[in-house]
């Protein structure tokens, strides 16, 4: 075992580096490899005796080797280089994804005997990556939830009608984004898309808002304006937080849906409009038509098409398509260059629930790519909450963990629905039916006593 040219000596030294996961090597000034561990033999499938002596681009074969060596930088810099990511090469021409960190190796008094570079192999999170990324797009909506995926299926036909709709969910959900595809997807995509948020207006303002006015029709009223349904004339008005609305507003808006016309403050006479209406509310409507605190006539009217997103917490599987989006969009707007999530990091997201839904990872996602100096986030790049987790859930095989307990449920769910006939539930998977069958034994999932078990 050649570790003599650690400065670090001794028999306790070499029992480490041959103990860790993680691969090591040194190099010389002439970047020849001087020690090689036990990891690094397993991971690159080339045997110590080989490694010794050769140029270290020589047995890894790396993608960085030529254009952003980890090594080079900490010698020509001076200062160390962690989470690089990249590939290696084995000795069978396989690909491996890698995370590399490097250093100088000096003795005890300072001098320079040459670097230190320790890799990890991400394969299998490499793997669990792509068979979470493996989700579906329509328009700006990504997801493999099969929740989100029984949207998916119906929205097309949803967008081409040019009925009211009614889009639930928990508040940070995405509901206006939802608004916005389907307007996409609408023979209506090239006329205006206009979004009021109703819960931030009074009653006068939200009319004068909705409606416009004409000149003179109160003190400030200097010029005639137009309302958001007249801008919105041939295209999509998303009313954001209906529930929000008074009584007295929710008469006005039902006459302008059932009349298909509205008239602006101040004005004599109705206008047409021809405008689809989409409406939105975190609140359950039903139960606010039940207390008396929403017009049920209002609520008929705009509940002809209703979407219901599911929260965060139910579609985890969603959370590392979501970072990467996030990520594109703030590389793309501060010209930077982060990678992605460190396995760690990543482990934290998922076992999240937030209570702040999607607009919540937005958040974080943001905080931490402002605090991550390099290409990959780190746990101590995430917020503090998020950090006090204990250090069993920020294990590595935690998210593994994470990832099949959503395919499981999705499974289990996929199987209620299609009442456990097994060739109907591997369809609405996406899988064959042998691969159900394979999952159901990985993950012990049965049909309950006295239901019909049948293919």
């Amino acid at each position: 075992m050649d570790f003599e040219a650690f400065p670090l000596s001794g028999q306790v030294t070499k029992i480490i580096l041959e103990s860790i996961s993680d691969g090591v090597f040194t190099v010389d000034h002439e970047w020849k490899i001087t020690s090689f561990n036990r990891a690094a033999e397993k991971i690159t499938e080339i045997s110590r005796e080989e490694a010794l002596g050769r140029y270290c681009w020589e047995v890894f074969r790396s993608t960085m080797c030529e254009t952003r060596c980890p090594l080079q930088a900490t010698f020509a810099q001076g200062t160390s280089q962690d989470n690089i990511q990249g590939e290696i090469i084995d000795r069978n021409g396989r690909r491996i994804p890698v995370s590399v960190s490097a250093a100088l190796l000096q003795d005890e008094a300072g001098q320079i005997l040459g670097g230190v570079e320790t890799f990890r192999d991400l394969s299998d999170v490499e793997t669990l990556r792509q068979e979470l990324h493996s989700g579906t797009q329509v328009g700006e909506l990504v997801s493999k939830s099969r929740s989100m995926h029984s949207i998916f299926k119906i929205l097309p036909r949803v967008a081409q009608s040019d009925s009211t709709v009614l889009i639930l969910g928990e508040t940070g959900t995405g509901k206006e984004l939802l608004a916005k595809t389907i307007h996409q997807l609408s023979p209506r995509r090239d006329k205006p898309f206009i979004a009021v948020n109703c819960g931030a207006l009074p009653d006068s303002l939200l009319e004068s808002e909705l409606f416009g006015y004409k000149a003179g029709a109160f003190t400030d009223a200097k010029k005639d304006k137009p309302g958001q349904i007249a801008l919105a004339q041939d295209g999509t008005l998303f009313l954001d937080e209906i529930a929000e609305t008074s009584q007295a507003f929710q008469v006005k808006l039902l006459r302008v849906l059932q009349e298909r016309e509205f008239t602006p403050l101040g004005g004599t006479s109705a206008r047409k409009m021809n405008t689809r209406i989409i409406s939105a509310s975190n609140r359950d409507l039903s139960s606010l038509v039940h207390s008396g605190e929403f017009r049920q006539d209002l609520f008929y009217r705009i509940n002809v098409l209703k979407l219901t997103l599911p929260p965060l917490r139910e579609r985890k599987e969603d959370i590392p398509l979501l970072v990467d989006g996030f990520l594109q969009r703030f590389n793309a707007l501060y010209n930077r260059r982060v990678a992605g999530v460190g396995e760690q990091a990543l482990s934290m997201l998922m076992h999240y629930d937030y209570p702040g839904n999607i607009r919540e990872l937005e958040n974080i996602i943001e905080c931490a790519f402002v605090l991550c100096p390099s290409e990959i986030i780190e746990p101590e790049h995430l917020p503090e909450h998020l950090g006090k987790m204990s250090l069993h859930r920020t294990d590595p095989r935690s998210l593994r963990s994470a990832a099949q307990e959503a395919e499981s449920r999705a499974i289990m769910q996929a199987l209620e629905d299609s009442g456990y006939n097994r060739t109907r539930a591997a369809r609405a998977l996406g899988m064959h039916k042998s691969t159900l069958y394979r999952k159901m034994a990985k993950y012990g999932l049965q049909a309950p006593k006295g239901s019909k078990d049948h293919p």
